[in-house]
């Protein structure tokens, strides 16, 4: 049996790296995922003819760069906060300048340094240019404005 293990260490490795890769979906914190992914670098370095001890090594040193290095910037992207906006959907909200006067029908305005076409939120609302206006929402390429109060 031993003899077996020394020939094919690397099935050794490759099992423990599936055993840690499910352990992994069960808590999500890809902790284990990295211990996987260290095995997978011993069994590697088994199937290449590498002793026991050395394919030990080089999995327990491939998991903690993998630990230390990867992990954390994983966790970085995985932990971006779900309310950030981005597009058309960041200018809600913001502050525009009437360029043309705008009302329930048309208008213009310069909204974060660009123009844009514009219409009043309420149809019977009337903003001439220079006024301050803030976006309360966008439909395709129409900034619908209100006039800011402040």
């Amino acid at each position: 049996m031993l003899e077996w293990f020394t020939d094919n260490q690397w099935v050794f490795w490759l099992g423990l790296a599936f055993v840690l890769g499910t352990v992994e979906t069960m808590t999500l914190d890809l902790v284990f995922l990295m211990l996987a992914g260290g095995a997978v670098a011993g069994a590697v370095a088994a199937a290449v003819g590498a002793p026991v001890l050395l394919a030990a090594i080089v999995a327990i040193v491939f998991s903690a760069a993998l630990l230390g290095v990867v992990r954390p910037v994983a966790m970085r992207h995985l932990r971006q906060p779900l309310g950030t906006r981005t597009g058309v959907a960041a200018l809600v909200g913001k502050r525009a300048v009437v360029l043309e006067r705008v009302d329930g029908r048309s208008g213009r305005v310069k909204l974060a340094g660009e123009t844009w076409s514009a219409r009043a939120y309420s149809a019977d609302q009337v903003m001439e240019a220079g006024e301050t206006v803030d976006v309360i929402e966008i439909e395709g390429a129409t900034a619908l404005v209100y006039p800011s109060e402040g």
